[in-house]
């Protein structure tokens, strides 16, 4: 079991290091997704490439011997006149820093040296730089910060990042503002090749180092950032690492491409607040993306509980339970949500769980729209939906104030069954009232049947249910 785990780590590696290395090769050549799309049709390559896939997410999609393919094709053939390049490269989990505003020329040059020392001297306080293995790191001073590259394990750019981030508040009680030291981190996994430099010491060059510093460049003060691909390896290893490794959405990079950012932040290290300027504006496609859903999926019942646990702010628990039928002619792992709420609230601090009915939790695979009032993401289910397989159950959770004490839905397909239930502690009068919305002209009229209400000894509970409802019906529940 072991050695099968080892071998996949090893396979999982190697793709990666094609994948870098493409998208490296890619930007020396000024190559955008388009070439990658050629070259899927010159090949006749069977890929499903969708518009809004960038080409991260479109390598992720080609089998290992097409990434060859394009990798030797970027290449060229006179490279093998070079001899064997590929045997100086290894991947490294990487941590790039460097110090806010480091180069701004209205800091004296002194200071900004004194900075740089203070940089330094921190980082090699901590306990995972110290306990490093130099046999499997690399270091590289980068005038203003540090990259530092580790071989052998995910977590050590992780542990470095938070022990130089609880270190560093320490540092910087004691001084004024103008002399706080404060950091920018960019985390990410990726290949180099092993060069010789001019006086004759190894150095690195590569995709590796490349995709850190941009993974760094989109963070702003004190933000910790990593890529989706680091975050989807390291989240899995810990409770702990999913606690404090958050999903902020997508981000801008050169030549069109995005890359999935994760914010890390915890108690005492890392910033909740990231920066939006270069986060990706684009138009919604949630319409689009609920009608591939329709197509994909048949949902045979929807059950939606409201559970109100603070009347103060009205911070209610969603929870939403799907039964869906595949009805496409192949395997469905992706589910698209979109939430909406009254008041401005951050993603992270949502709670969203996507679970199945064996309990295992779904992975978020991007989170294309954080508005403050609107969320749209996908999921990943661990057991993909097999076509016209039964018995197959996904469950949303998440907390959302709703001071409007009003929800809205609209079902995404036909539907047998439509059932909500409602409940509020004792004390708050509720209207108890459910109305069918024609989403196109704006009008509203009572549901049928009308909504049961129960009053228990610890609050009220209202229920509705609703039987064979079609695609789009769309219903408003009022309390």
């Amino acid at each position: 079991m072991q050695k099968q785990n080892s071998d996949s780590i090893e396979k999982k590696l190697e793709r990666i290091t094609n994948e870098a290395e493409i998208l490296s090769l890619m930007e020396e050549s000024h190559k955008t997704k388009e070439w990658i799309k050629s070259q899927i049709k010159k090949k006749g390559v069977k890929i499903p490439v969708k518009l809004s896939m960038n080409s991260f997410q479109i390598l992720n999609s080609c089998p290992d011997d097409f990434l060859i393919y394009l990798r030797d094709s970027l290449k060229g053939k006179d490279l093998g006149t070079l001899g064997d390049i590929n045997t100086f490269t290894k991947t490294f989990f990487w941590f790039f820093t460097d110090i806010v505003a480091g180069s701004n020329p209205t800091i004296p040059t002194k200071e900004q040296a004194r900075k740089v020392v203070v940089l330094n001297e921190l980082i090699e306080r901590t306990e995972t730089f110290q306990h490093r293995d130099p046999n499997s790191t690399v270091i590289l001073p980068t005038g203003d910060g540090m990259a530092i590259g580790f071989s052998d394990s995910p977590e050590y750019p992780l542990r470095l990042s938070i022990q130089l981030h609880k270190t560093l508040s320490e540092y910087n009680k004691t001084k004024n503002d103008k002399e706080k030291v404060l950091l920018r981190i960019g985390i990410d996994i990726g290949p180099v090749y092993v060069l010789k430099d001019l006086n004759g010491q190894d150095n690195v060059w590569g995709p590796g180092i490349i995709l850190t510093r941009r993974v760094m460049d989109l963070a702003g003060p004190q933000n910790i950032f990593c890529s989706s691909r680091f975050a989807e390896d390291v989240r899995v290893l810990s409770p702990e690492y999913k606690e404090i490794i958050h999903p902020i959405g997508d981000y801008s990079i050169k030549h069109g491409e995005q890359l999935n950012i994760f914010n890390i932040y915890g108690e005492n290290f890392g910033n909740k607040i990231s920066p939006r300027a270069k986060k990706i504006t684009q138009k919604s496609e949630s319409f689009e993306e609920s009608l591939k859903t329709k197509s994909a999926f048949l949902f045979n019942a929807i059950d939606i509980k409201l559970d109100v646990i603070e009347p103060k702010s009205m911070l209610t628990h969603h929870v939403w339970n799907w039964n869906l039928i595949n009805t496409s002619d192949s395997p469905r792992d992706e589910i698209f949500y979109y939430l909406d709420g009254d008041s401005p609230k951050d993603f992270v601090d949502m709670n969203v769980r996507v679970y199945d009915e064996a309990g295992l939790e779904a992975e978020i695979l991007s989170l294309s729209e954080n508005k403050p009032t609107h969320k749209e993401f996908s999921v990943r289910l661990k057991n993909p939906i097999k076509p016209k397989q039964r018995k197959r159950f996904v469950t949303i959770e998440y907390d959302w104030e709703e001071p409007e004490r009003t929800f809205f839905y609209k079902v995404p397909t036909e539907c047998k069954l439509f059932t909500y239930k409602f409940f509020i502690p004792r004390g708050i009068e509720i209207k108890n009232r459910v109305l069918k919305v024609d989403t196109e002209l704006g009008y509203k009229w009572n549901a049928e049947p009308p909504p049961v209400l129960k009053f228990l000894k610890e609050g009220t509970t209202v229920t509705w249910e609703g039987k064979n409802l079609k695609a789009f019906d769309a219903y408003k529940f009022d309390w």
